[in-house]
């Protein structure tokens, strides 16, 4: 089944943030120990839960592959959901961390100056979590993965967070040494932006909220179809990587059962073809005459 198949595909993203996260973090937070760079330790260690939240992810999408049974007439596809949740709660924890040990140094007058290849390893981190994000940005495309896509808006925030401390160890070099240690602090609020953006949209879809717009969207398309009079009601919702829809559609009174189930299986079908989506529950009802 597509929907299946399109799970397995996105966990290539996944395993080509891991990989890149090893190497990037490891090197970062040895390196910034070695040339007392605090920004660039603070990256590293931004780095590693990006390790840990990313191996949530490819557990989710693996839960998500399992195929229904009784107690999942839906299937596990919220699976992928939750994985971006805890994603989302382990890099907040280490945000904080990282603003605790930042903040102390600052109050702590607790500064040296970093080495400048502190800041050239930064920026060619930046560079190649670029790469990364545009390619999960395409693959969650693709494959309609909401944690591919929040894993892509990670790697992004990971370029800037990378390019800011690549900013603040030049400048401490510089004759400004407070700007490590700032620059570090820095990383620290961006790591709980992007937690918190995660956290929102994944308890927005869990708790099976969903964009009017796009609601707006689907109304549109149902409604040009041929033999639909009016939509009665309209609902949808995330599942995963599915959108699920329920849709009341009222048609001409006079038509015959048959016939009110074929304009049903024409509302379904365009709905896979022109928006990708497997599940449309249509509930047929006469339209109510007015004198």
């Amino acid at each position: 089944m597509e929907v299946y198949e399109n799970l397995k595909h996105a966990e290539k993203g996944a395993w080509l943030s891991i990989s890149v996260y090893v190497i990037l973090s490891a090197a970062k937070i040895m390196i910034g120990y070695a040339y007392h760079s605090d920004a660039l330790t603070a990256d590293g260690f931004n780095n590693m839960t990006d390790i840990l939240a990313n191996i949530a992810v490819l557990i989710g999408l693996r839960i998500s592959r399992k195929p229904p049974d009784r107690d999942h007439p839906y299937g596990h596809f919220r699976a992928e959901t939750i994985a971006s949740l805890i994603a989302a709660f382990i890099m907040a924890a280490v945000g904080i961390q990282v603003l605790f040990a930042a903040g102390t140094k600052i109050l702590h007058q607790d500064i040296v100056v970093p080495d400048q290849i502190a800041a050239w390893t930064a920026l060619f981190s930046a560079a190649i979590m670029l790469v990364v994000y545009r390619y999960n940005v395409r693959l969650s495309k693709e494959v309609n993965s909401p944690s591919i896509l929040a894993a892509a808006k990670d790697n992004r925030s990971d370029a800037w967070v990378s390019i800011g401390a690549c900013a603040g160890i030049l400048g401490a070099g510089w004759g400004l040494p407070w700007l490590d240690p700032l620059a570090a602090l820095l990383v620290g609020v961006l790591i709980c932006k992007t937690a918190w953006g995660i956290f929102w949209d994944s308890t927005h879809a869990l708790t099976d909220g969903f964009d009017e717009g796009k609601l707006d969207v689907f109304k549109s398309t149902i409604e040009k179809i041929q033999g639909v009079e009016s939509i009665g009601d309209i609902k949808a919702r995330v599942h995963g990587n599915q959108v699920l829809i329920d849709v009341t559609i009222h048609v001409n009174d006079e038509l015959s059962i048959a016939e009110g189930h074929e304009i049903s299986d024409k509302v379904e079908d365009r709905m896979q073809k022109k928006h990708k989506i497997n599940y449309v529950h249509v509930h047929v009802e006469p339209q109510v005459k007015t004198e």
